[in-house]
């Protein structure tokens, strides 16, 4: 009987000392947002935009991750990440599980453009033109 006692209370005492959190552990912070937004087209319809966004700091420096989903003309569905790092801002473009990373180069007003080789992204608000040689494809930003 007192075996019983005493393997039950250390069990008990265990179970409340073992559950103590460790905040000295990690220092950094991840933090996901989830926003949505109310967008209203020329013929008045309302549709709406989610955009996922991640900011990790680590030792003081942030890094934002901002995930969205265009559409080109034909229909195709364009997943984009926007990644603003300390160093540089980048931009990933994924289709028919290709994925293209084009570095920011310069920033005017309201358009942000991106480019590597032959490849020119342009953001503008909520659309996005792409060009490659003489391709040229153009992007709105859609609901997931």
């Amino acid at each position: 009987m007192k075996k019983r006692f005493l393997l039950a209370g250390s069990a008990l005492l265990l179970t409340f000392t073992g559950c103590k959190k460790n905040e000295s552990g990690n220092k950094s912070v991840i933090r996901e947002e989830s926003s949505e937004t109310s967008v209203t087209d020329n013929n008045g319809r309302t549709d709406s935009v989610t955009t996922r966004s991640t900011v990790t700091e680590v030792n003081g420096q942030k890094t934002e991750k901002v995930s969205n989903v265009y559409k080109a003309t034909d229909g195709t569905l364009v997943k984009v990440v926007f990644e603003t790092t300390p160093k540089e801002s980048t931009v990933a473009i994924t289709s028919n599980k290709k994925t293209f990373t084009l570095k920011q180069t310069e920033t005017t007003g309201d358009e942000t453009v991106y480019k590597k080789d032959d490849m020119t992204a342009r953001v503008k608000g909520d659309s996005l033109h792409l060009e490659q040689g003489s391709n040229i494809i153009e992007l709105k930003k859609t609901k997931i």
